[in-house]
């Protein structure tokens, strides 16, 4: 078990900025604060990130047994810094992605395993900030094999530590801006297959009838070209004329995704509400044969849109054979974020229960940075949000992208953290940063922790919602070939996830535990 230390430029200054940084609440896991990240390696060819050999904590290259410094090691030294800077991500849609495929019976690929898509799938128990902006929760645990041993890397112990960020829920439908969502479906060939244009239509009828009076909805398909269906129109006395032409949409040709994003963000301009949020949904198996098929040519057109527009991207995404990657980029550049769906229930979760309270959006271009101290700590690696990395120089840019966050969500960041021999007192500072949706004025929110609060035992200290996100980043990393300190066997995790599903009653864990499970039995 190897991971590699960073070292501090500029870090004791973030630990010590105060600014216009708002101090969460004390108490609790709220004071239990951590966090930082393992970023500037390289990946291995797998997807995973590169095994760093330890330094020792000085930056110093570890020794052969001939005396010589190893040269991979030397070639694969981390920066000397104790900052970890990325934008937030809800995504979901490599997790979603990745049962499915279990339930037809093949491992995910490798490259495809994201696990802070696999973390970020399941409810939390953060704490709700009152007013708009973030709320900032910090906990943390020691992994253990068995019960009374701890998973030591190297002689010494390692903690996992848990970065909470949580918006406030939704008002009442009624309280929220109106919507202007343009759909872009594909209606290619390949959306023939059941679980693929039938979902869309039945997903997209049921959110016609939830939607409000004074939402408004564009149709735009594409196959091998693209097609509006219906301009932008209001709800109030048009829903039979919606549910027609979402009932007359037959799969067709191929799939010409540029074509129907082009199309899309035309309409979705040319519709465009003022005080309504303006939000293109884009549909589709992602299997782009036809016209640019690859991702940075279609994505300049988002991007135009969104900065002058400030019109997002809601990906979801359909089909047994799915274009993860394709819609990923996407939604990243289009400031919006991805799902995947595969089920009735499913779809209804996304388009009933979610789509429309949270089309308003609570902060926009959003960052986490995790400042560690490094009198107490020696090596920490983040795990997952690779393709999410921002330089640490950037988190107070706001001309750099971040995520874009809605009502309700909540975005968390897993640390493994190890400690110096004896180390005691400040851990990390966590701030996350985010723009008004409307006014674009800045605002920041910080938590600290302390090496006490990362002490206790995981599995039977912690609570029941740091236990499954454990389970959740455990899964993921077996998946893509990692590793992290104290990770159980996939039939220990499977046990360990089916407790959890019965003492919570949370019909997702009981699916992790049964996906956990496809995954041991395939890889026997």
């Amino acid at each position: 078990m190897e991971f590699h230390t960073r070292v501090g430029r500029g870090a004791l200054a973030a630990l010590l900025a105060g600014g216009i940084m708002l101090t969460a609440a004390c108490g609790g896991s709220q004071s239990d604060r951590s966090a930082s990240y393992d970023g500037g390696g390289r990946k291995a060819k797998d997807g995973a990130p590169a095994p760093v050999v330890p330094d020792g904590g000085n930056g110093a290259p570890q020794e052969s047994r001939d005396g010589a410094a190893d040269e991979e090691s030397r070639e694969i030294a981390p920066p000397a810094d104790y900052l970890s800077t990325f934008a937030l991500d809800v995504d979901t849609a490599s997790y979603h992605y990745a049962r499915r495929t279990l339930k037809d019976g093949s491992l995910p690929a490798r490259d495809e395993v994201r696990p802070e898509e696999f973390i970020n799938s399941f409810r939390q128990d953060y704490a709700r900030p009152e007013g708009d902006g973030f709320s900032v929760s910090v906990d943390g645990a020691r992994p253990r094999s068995t019960e009374g041993e701890i998973d030591d890397s190297g002689g010494e112990e390692w903690s996992l530590v848990r970065v909470g960020l949580a918006t406030r829920t939704a008002e009442r439908r009624s309280e929220r801006p109106p919507a202007a969502l343009t759909f872009v479906i594909d209606i290619s060939g390949s959306m023939a297959e059941p679980g693929r244009l039938d979902l869309v239509k039945e997903s997209l009828g049921v959110l016609t009838d939830e939607l409000r009076d004074d939402d408004s909805i564009a149709v735009v398909t594409f196959s091998d070209e693209a097609e509006t269906r219906l301009p932008m129109t209001r709800l109030d006395g048009n829903r039979d004329r919606i549910h027609s032409v979402i009932d007359e949409l037959e799969p067709t040709d191929s799939t010409n995704v540029e074509a129907g994003v082009t199309t899309g963000y035309d309409e979705a301009v040319e519709g465009k509400r003022r005080g309504a949020t303006n939000r293109v949904v884009l549909l589709s198996d992602a299997l782009a044969n036809t016209g640019e098929t690859e991702a940075d040519a279609i994505l300049d057109r988002i991007d135009d849109a969104r900065r002058e527009h400030g019109i997002t991207l809601f990906g979801v995404g359909v089909g047994s054979d799915y274009g993860d990657e394709l819609m990923e980029s996407l939604a990243d550049k289009g400031d919006g974020h991805t799902t995947y769906v595969s089920t009735s229930e499913e779809a209804r979760k996304v388009f009933v229960q979610q789509l429309p309270s949270h089309v308003e959006l609570r902060a926009r271009d959003a960052k986490a940075q995790v400042a560690f101290d490094p009198q107490t700590v020696k090596q920490f690696r983040l795990i997952g949000y690779e393709n999410r990395a921002v330089a640490d120089d950037d988190f107070r840019n706001d001309r750099v992208d971040g995520g874009e966050i809605g009502p309700g969500h909540t975005v968390t960041a897993l640390y493994a953290v190890r400690l110096r021999d004896g180390a005691s007192g400040h851990v990390a500072t966590a701030t996350v940063r985010w723009l008004d949706p409307r006014t674009r004025a800045p605002h920041e929110r910080t938590g600290t922790v302390e090496t006490d609060a990362i002490d206790g035992a995981l599995w039977s200290g912690s609570s029941k919602r740091f236990q499954i996100t454990a389970v959740a980043a455990y899964f993921a990393e077996a998946l893509r070939g990692g590793d992290l300190p104290g990770a159980p066997s996939l039939g220990q995790l499977e046990d360990r996830a089916q407790a959890l599903a019965k003492s919570t009653e949370d019909s997702a864990v009981a699916e992790l535990a049964e996906a956990i499970g496809q995954a041991q039995r395939l890889k026997d």
